[in-house]
């Protein structure tokens, strides 16, 4: 890119409208650390779905730059109303609510213009994403969103209806990358998870009031509830009765915890809920092990656990299950177990890992500053294509 043009890049206001499968307050996910790095001339408009028993944004609120609205759409339609969904006229009934709340904020807020960037990440938006007229679209493919349970079997089309018009994609794994159906010619830009070194790496002494009543050693996991392989921790939690199990994060799924009988009966096992990202490094800095349990299946497969690199950055010792590409290339900093067996055995090993500086060197080379520049040039450049 010559200097003027890089200039005028500078000096241009771009607007970009993301559909989100997640909420922006719910959980710390890629999309809070990438756009909160976005230049001041970015206007972005940030679409959440609604989601039963948690707190909403009717009206749009500002986070940093970032404006966030909620609007209900396909993806938290109960669907125990069967098949009357698979016919696409009662689809269409259903979404038109959703589709004319959009459409008025995409009015109001001024991000109307066919000169506007549209991202995607969530899937059942695709088909009336791709209606809408943009300069450029992307998908971020974050997770294999069609692996999620209960996933509706005409939610193929709406991803291949959206990638059918995206000019880009980001993804998170080589091994995701090849479960999507993509068009010829789109590029794709493997763009992994990150960490914010400097706020898990900066030392605080303080241990956190919930975690100091806490009986040592504490092993600790800390990220959304609904994928770790709960028979594993219980598994963990028998075998160390006197080591404490302590689960931070939201799940997904409402009344996860109430369900969990194998483990909220266990004496050692400690879930503390949803932690602040804020108040998230004093709490995992305390950790004596950090644990990544997650269950092997074809969602988490595909993944890239941003939690990896924050427990590195931390400097706790790092235990986890062999579930994804990104963990195996992390074998030299962390203990990663080939079987349930072995993940129970290798505690006490896993314990006395003093690697601290080496896990921290690792996550120093996974910065979101790093991750966000090169998706902002990968927009940039897509963007002036469709001059």
């Amino acid at each position: 890119m010559s200097s003027s043009e890089h200039d005028r890049h500078h000096s241009r206001v771009y607007r970009l409208v993301w559909f989100s499968e997640v909420q922006w307050d719910f959980l710390s996910t890629r999309k809070q650390r990438l756009l909160a790095r976005f230049p001041e001339n970015w206007k972005i408009l940030f679409i959440e779905p609604w989601t039963l028993g948690r707190s909403h944004h009717w009206l749009p609120q500002r986070r940093g730059r970032v404006r966030v609205v909620t609007v209900p759409f396909l993806k938290t339609v109960p669907f125990r109303f069967g098949r009357l969904f698979d016919i696409p006229v009662i689809r269409f009934a259903a979404s038109l609510p959703g589709l004319l709340i959009m459409l008025f904020w995409l009015a109001v807020l001024g991000f109307s213009s066919r000169q506007r960037i549209i991202g995607l990440s969530n899937v059942f938006w695709g088909k009336a994403a791709a209606l809408l007229p943009a300069r450029m679209r992307f998908y971020d493919a974050n997770d294999d969103h069609l692996a999620f349970p209960g996933s509706p079997a005409w939610l193929p089309g709406y991803l291949a209806s959206w990638l059918s018009r995206a000019d880009l994609v980001f993804s998170v794994s080589p091994e995701l990358t090849a479960t999507l159906p993509l068009s010829p010619g789109t590029r794709t830009v493997e763009l992994g998870n990150g960490v914010e070194f400097s706020h898990f790496a900066r030392p605080l002494p303080d241990v956190p009031p919930g975690l100091s009543d806490i009986e040592a050693p504490v092993l600790g996991y800390a990220g959304a509830m609904d994928w770790i392989d709960t028979e594993l921790v219980s598994a963990v939690a028998r075998a160390y009765p006197h080591y404490s199990i302590v689960l931070l994060g939201p799940a997904y799924e409402r009344g996860w915890w109430t369900r969990q009988a194998a483990l909220n009966t266990l004496p050692n096992v400690h879930y503390l809920g949803k932690i602040e990202y804020r108040e998230l490094p004093a709490w995992v800095q305390h950790f004596d092990l950090a644990l990544i349990p997650m269950l092997a299946n074809r969602l988490k497969g595909v993944s890239h656990p941003n939690k990896l690199y924050e427990y590195c950055a931390a400097g706790v010792p790092v235990l986890s299950t062999n579930y994804c590409s990104a963990v195996g290339r992390a074998a030299d900093v962390v203990l990663v177990a080939g079987s349930r067996e072995e993940f129970v055995r290798m505690v006490p090993e896993a314990l006395r890992d003093r690697r601290k500086k080496e896990r921290q060197a690792f996550a120093g080379m996974h910065s979101w500053d790093a991750l966000a520049g090169m998706m902002l040039q990968e927009l940039l450049e897509a963007y002036r294509r469709g001059c």
